[in-house]
C-alpha cells in the first residue's frame, strides 16, 4: 500500500461498544477517548482496511506526548536542552508538579495509546470480514501489542508504578483501581513485545522507504532488547540484539553499507523511514491539529532577521551549555545536532528572503539566549520536496524517531559488557565502533560502561534517551552528573541538584483526585 494512502487515512479502532463506554464515563486514564475517534459500524471487509486500522497510532495518539512533554521532561530534564519558556521549563530546576498542563498531556497521550491498542487486541478479530487474510489481521494485532508495550515502557520509566489495563471495558464502571508493581509492568511489556514478534511481518528495509513506515518483527525484537537491557537481563538483551543485527534488516546511514549517506541525512524529510529507522512516528499534515510534527518550530532559530520557522515564533527549546561542550574534536555529529554561530546549512532555507542558513552570532540567535540552536529535526522553511509541506500550524511531515539502529548497536555493546569493568570482545567493539566511525571518530580497542554511556548521549542527543539512561545508573552517579551541569543560558550559569523523588515524575493531580489509589502502594498483577 502506498505511503500517501497509508498515512492519509486515519482509521483508529473505535468500536461501537468502546465508544459507548467512553461516552458514559468521566475522562480518566481507564477510559481515555481516542485522539481521532471514528465510529465504524461495518466490518473491516478488506486487507487494506485492516492494515490501515493502526495508521493513526503512528502519529495522532502520540501527538500530545511528543509535541512538548517529551522534550520538556527527557531533554530539559536530562540537561541536554535549555529553555526559559514557562510552559516547558519545570524540569530544568526539578520543580515539575502534578498540575503542569504538559504533564497532563503526556500522561493522557500514553493512555490513549494503551486504550487504542486494547481495542484492537480485544475486538478487531471479531470485526473482520471473510475476505481478510489471517496474516494481515495478525500483523495488525501485532502492531497493537507493539504500541501498548511501547506506551507502557514510557509509563513505567517516567512514573514507575501505574495500573496495568489490558481491556478498558473491565474498568468502565469502577475506574478507581490500584497501580501495579514495576516488575509486573515490565513483565507485561516483555509479553507484549513477544506477541508482537510472533505476529508482525518480517521486513527487509531497502531503498523503498514508503514500505518501511510500519513496524516489523525486527522492530519488536529491537525494542525488546532495550527492555531487557533496562532490566539488566544482559544475556537476553545480547541474544535479541544479535538476532536483529544478523538479520541485516537495518543499516547505518553513512556506514559501510550506505556510504553515500550520512548521520545528518537521518533527520531530513526525504529520508523518512530510512534503513536505520526501527520505529518512528509518522507525521502527516491533514488539516487537523495534531497530525504533524512541531519540532521545526520548537527548535531552530527565530529572530526578526533570520528564522528557520514557518511560524511567527520559534526556538522554544535550545541546546544546554553542558551539551555544547560534550563533543570531541572531529565528531561529525556536533554540527548535525547543534547549530553553532557561523555554521552554514545549504539545505536549510530561512526567512526573510528564502536564502540558505548561516547561523548568526551567539547574541543574535534569539530564542532562549543559549547562544546556539538545535539542528536535529530542524529542516527550515517550506522548500518543495526537500522539506515537504507545512500545515496551518506550521507543523511538518518529518518523522520523529523512537528507536533507530545506532541505539540497538550500543545496546548490543552494553549487553556484551554485561555490567563488567571493560570488554575487548570483538562483537561488542564492532557494534560500538560502527557508531563512532560513522561519526568520523577512531575505533577504540577496549570499552567501558562510561564509554558507552557517553556515546549514547552524543549519538542520541535530542532524541529523548539521556533522561532514561541517567535513571538507570546508580543514583549517586546520576545526581552528581546532573548537579555539575550548567543548566543556565550563555549569560547566567545555573546549577540544580535533583533529589531522589525527582527521578520519577508526579502523577497528574486531576487523575489522583479521580483515582486516589494512584498514590497508594502498588499491588501484584495477576496475569491470565
Amino acid at each position: 500500500m502506498k505511503m500517501k494512502t497509508l498515512f492519509n487515512t486515519y482509521k483508529l479502532l473505535a468500536f461501537a461498544v468502546v465508544i459507548l463506554a467512553f461516552g458514559s464515563c468521566d475522562d480518566d486514564f481507564t477510559n481515555r477517548p481516542p485522539e481521532d475517534q471514528i465510529s465504524l459500524d461495518a466490518y473491516y471487509s478488506s486487507n487494506d482496511q485492516v492494515a490501515s486500522a493502526t495508521n493513526g497510532m503512528y502519529s495522532r495518539t502520540w501527538f500530545q506526548f511528543e509535541n512538548k512533554f517529551f522534550w520538556a521532561v527527557t531533554e530539559v530534564g536530562s540537561g541536554n536542552m535549555y529553555t526559559g519558556s514557562s510552559d516547558v521549563n519545570a524540569m530544568r530546576n526539578f520543580s515539575l508538579n502534578g498540575s503542569d498542563p504538559e504533564l497532563v498531556n503526556g500522561w493522557s497521550s500514553l493512555w490513549a495509546n494503551v486504550a487504542q491498542s486494547n481495542a484492537i487486541i480485544n475486538f478487531l478479530a471479531n470485526r473482520v470480514g471473510p475476505a481478510v487474510d489471517d496474516d494481515v489481521l495478525q500483523n495488525t494485532i501485532g502492531e497493537a501489542y507493539f504500541m501498548r508495550a511501547t506506551a507502557y515502557f514510557y509509563l513505567v520509566r517516567l512514573w514507575g508504578a501505574v495500573p496495568i489495563i489490558e481491556n478498558n471495558l473491565d474498568f468502565t464502571t469502577n475506574p478507581v483501581i490500584p497501580t501495579n508493581r514495576v516488575e509486573d509492568i515490565y513483565q507485561l511489556i516483555e509479553m507484549d513485545y513477544q506477541k508482537a514478534i510472533e505476529k508482525l511481518f518480517e521486513k527487509n528495509r531497502g531503498s523503498n522507504y514508503a514500505a518501511n513506515g510500519h513496524v516489523s518483527k525486527g522492530s519488536a525484537k529491537s525494542m525488546l532488547a532495550k527492555v531487557y537491557l533496562y532490566e539488566k537481563k544482559y544475556a537476553e538483551a545480547r541474544a535479541m540484539a544479535e538476532d536483529v543485527i544478523n538479520s541485516g534488516e537495518f543499516k547505518l546511514l553513512g556506514g559501510p553499507q550506505l556510504p553515500s549517506k550520512s548521520f545528518g541525512d537521518l533527520f531530513t524529510y526525504a529520508n523518512n523511514n530510512n534503513e536505520e529507522s526501527i520505529f518512528a512516528l509518522q507525521w502527516k499534515g491533514d488539516g487537523n491539529y495534531g497530525s504533524a510534527n512541531n519540532c521545526n518550530t520548537q527548535f531552530g532559530i527565530s529572530t526578526a532577521t533570520v528564522s528557520t520557522s514557518n511560524a511567527s515564533y520559534g526556538g522554544v527549546f535550545a541546546p544546554s551549555q553542558d551539551i555544547m561542550a560534550a563533543y570531541e574534536t572531529g565528531d561529525l555529529r556536533r554540527k548535525e545536532t547543534i547549530m553553532f554561530p557561523g555554521a552554514t546549512y545549504p539545505n536549510i532555507k530561512v526567512v526573510p528572503g528564502g536564502g540558505t542558513l548561516t547561523v548568526p552570532a551567539a547574541d543574535q540567535i534569539g530564542g532562549q539566549g543559549a547562544g546556539a540552536a538545535i539542528k536535529k529535526y530542524c529542516i527550515g522553511i517550506v522548500n518543495g520536496t526537500v522539506t515537504g509541506p507545512a500545515d496551518n500550524w506550521a507543523m511538518m511531515d518529518n518523522n520523529t524517531y523512537i528507536m533507530r539502529y545506532a541505539d540497538l548497536l550500543l545496546i548490543h555493546a552494553e549487553a556484551v559488557l554485561a555490567g563488567g569493568a571493560s570488554t575487548s570482545d570483538a562483537s561488542a567493539l564492532a557494534s560500538f565502533n560502527a557508531v563512532r566511525n560513522r561519526a568520523g571518530l577512531s575505533s577504540l580497542a577496549s570499552i567501558t560502561f562510561n564509554d558507552i554511556f557517553k556515546e549514547r548521549r552524543l549519538e542520541l542527543c535530542f532524541e529523548g534517551d539521556y533522561w532514561f539512561d541517567l535513571g538507570r545508573i546508580p543514583r549517586a552517579q546520576a545526581t552528581a552528573i546532573m548537579a555539575a551541569q550548567n543548566r543556565g543560558n550563555k549569560d547566567f550559569e545555573e546549577h540544580y541538584t535533583p533529589e531522589e523523588g525527582d527521578f520519577l515524575i508526579p502523577y497528574p493531580d486531576n487523575e489522583v483526585a479521580k483515582n486516589p489509589l494512584l498514590i497508594e502502594a502498588p499491588v501484584p498483577y495477576v496475569f491470565d
